[in-house]
């Protein structure tokens, strides 16, 4: 079996890369294609794939189909291909706003489609990824491109009714975690600690907290509360951070991303 990309950025690359180092797929049964040359050049230097420029060529030698192009180029790649994707293909997209109607009318037929939704932590191997399917994708469909989206970090089935909720709680988050570290890192130059160190204590601090959530199970506040002592430290931040309306900001944010998904 062969596997093809259409569109060879960042998060096919993390999945290209997931995917021979973990032997599922041998470099020369992987297809990527691009119209940026630059983004072809890549691949074939890094990986050792099969590249090429159209993207008819990559359906035709393919049997499992990743579109990772960005949202907006969907509909001009869809319409490139659909004709040569056939009902023993499978299709696997990764693209915010796109749902799985829109999806099929699109293709104008029946077509095989998993949506899916991961985020940038998948180029570390730390990815989170929403999956739902269409009816015409099988269980033993639907086990393969698990395996295939679980290379990169965790793949968990969803109802499509939550996947813009999806994209604002994982898709787009690492960007709200990013802005935290930074911020938690400003604060700490400001109080004298070398800019590096201030990002690696930061870093640390988040990924020490939600390893924490994930292994212990305990509910978050319960573990904030753990931290703080009374008349401490901590609790005296977390005044200000309510005061400033940090919860209400994130919801608030999330909601937006969520609102958008829905205009896509």
């Amino acid at each position: 079996m062969k596997i093809g990309f259409i569109g060879c950025g960042n998060m096919a690359s993390a999945i290209i890369g997931g995917l021979i180092k973990n032997e599922i797929f041998k470099p020369e049964e992987i297809i990527a294609a691009d119209s940026y040359e630059e983004s072809l050049k890549k691949a074939k230097e890094k990986f050792g794939v099969f590249v090429t420029g159209d993207n008819t060529e990559c359906v035709k030698l393919a049997e499992v189909i990743v579109l990772s192009v960005k949202p907006q180029y969907y509909k001009t790649v869809i319409d490139e291909i659909k004709d040569f994707v056939s009902v023993d293909k499978l299709i696997i997209t990764i693209a915010s706003g796109k749902t799985l109607s829109w999806l099929e009318e699109c293709f104008g037929k029946r077509v095989k489609i998993i949506r899916t939704m991961p985020n940038t932590p998948a180029l570390v191997g730390e990815g989170m990824t929403g999956v739902c399917k269409n009816e015409y994708v099988t269980d033993k469909d639907m086990e393969y491109a698990l395996k295939i989206l679980s290379i990169f970090g965790k793949a968990e089935i969803v109802n499509e009714s939550v996947m813009d909720a999806v994209v604002a709680v994982s898709g787009s988050s690492p960007a709200y975690v990013f802005m935290l570290i930074e911020a938690m890192a400003d604060g700490a130059v400001s109080a004298g600690m070398a800019r590096a160190a201030a990002y690696k204590f930061a870093a640390q601090a988040v990924l020490g907290s939600a390893k924490m959530v994930l292994e212990t199970g305990k509910h978050p506040g319960e573990l904030k509360d753990m931290v703080c002592s009374p008349a401490g430290t901590t609790i005296g931040a977390v005044k200000v951070l309510e005061e400033k309306g940090f919860r209400g900001a994130v919801i608030d944010a999330m909601e937006k991303c969520v609102d958008i998904c829905k205009g896509m």
